[in-house]
């Protein structure tokens, strides 16, 4: 309880949810139409504190040779993505963590690069809906401790977790998840010494500093009253979403590489947990994961809390190896 309030009062985030009204929401949200929704319990959406862009989403970063890059640690987790064509990209959690949205574009493509870190939802997703492009901002808004993000461009709601719109004119569209993964600053160096790491932004932020210390291993999730996972699942142990399938990552640990329902997942050891300790490169280590289909291209996958893959995957399959 005392680190959960640490994270309230390091974020200003409110321990007493608003109470969920669309009504109340149309004065800060004029041009979103409420109407449409996929949402049947309006309950389930609730105010993780900050106000519309209290947390900043970043546009169009600047970048630097992550030769020349002096300031993170060899086991700082980054998400990488890899667009043909394009040197590859690290995006720090250590600026993620207060940012969660980077709106970048990579040889012509339009992505936004999102963090969540109550569910540890590390996404990438394609900008591009019906032939228009979105650039998102954080709206403010939990759904299962999940970020709700928002697009500028129609004030329609998302879900990051899904990828989904779930309330605005653009409900029910979908964008498309990249492939990308976390792995530990060091990884990404030693494989691309000539890659691109994004530059540190101009906002006063502590970065490289884990406003959420210990979270990772509290007995519940900030925010959600949800169901508990099955089969004796920790909620915030930490599982590998792979469509509706998820397999737990101490399994994967234990194993080193899964070849399962038509997939391939490996682990290896070297990243740290930005959940964990107080500055993100010392946190424990969780390990890396890389999931390959069959011809050994990577797939889109995340490395998710289970009570969130419970809550947005209700049906989904648990991989338990037995």
């Amino acid at each position: 309880m005392i680190r959960l309030c640490a994270i309230v009062l390091t974020l200003g985030l409110s321990a007493m949810p608003a109470t969920a009204d669309p009504a109340r929401w149309q004065g800060e949200w004029p041009e979103t139409d409420f109407s449409k929704t996929s949402i049947t319990d309006w309950s389930e959406i609730i105010s993780g504190g900050p106000p519309k862009d209290g947390i900043p989403a970043l546009d169009a970063p600047d970048f630097r040779s992550a030769a020349s890059e002096t300031r993170i640690a060899p086991r700082e987790p980054v998400i990488t993505v890899e667009i043909d064509g394009a040197k590859p990209r690290a995006y720090p959690i250590r600026y993620l963590t207060w940012h969660e949205i980077v709106n970048d574009r990579v040889q012509g493509r339009p992505i936004a690069v999102t963090f969540c870190p109550l569910c540890n939802s590390a996404l990438v997703f394609d900008r591009r809906v019906a032939g228009q492009v979105l650039s998102f901002g954080v709206s403010g808004k939990l759904r299962h401790s999940d970020m709700v993000m928002y697009d500028r461009q129609t004030q329609s709601w998302w879900q990051q977790a899904e990828g989904r719109a779930i309330v605005g004119a653009l409900t029910g569209s979908e964008l498309r998840h990249l492939p990308s993964w976390l792995e530990s600053w060091a990884d990404f160096t030693a494989r691309h010494p000539d890659g691109l790491v994004m530059e540190e932004p101009s906002y006063n932020r502590a970065y490289g500093r884990n406003p959420y210390r210990g979270y990772d291993s509290a007995a519940k999730p900030f925010l959600y009253d949800g169901a508990q996972p099955p089969h004796g699942i920790a909620p915030l142990e930490r599982v590998v979403r792979v469509g509706d399938r998820a397999w737990r990552l101490s399994r994967l640990a234990e194993a080193g590489e899964l070849r399962e329902a038509g997939v391939t997942i490996t682990w290896r050891a070297g990243q740290a947990s930005a959940l964990d300790a107080g500055e993100i490169g010392a946190g424990r280590d969780v390990g890396s994961i890389r999931v390959r289909d069959g011809a050994g291209r990577d797939l889109p996958h995340d490395v998710m809390f289970a009570f969130a893959f419970d809550a947005f995957w209700p049906d989904g399959i648990w991989m338990l190896g037995r």
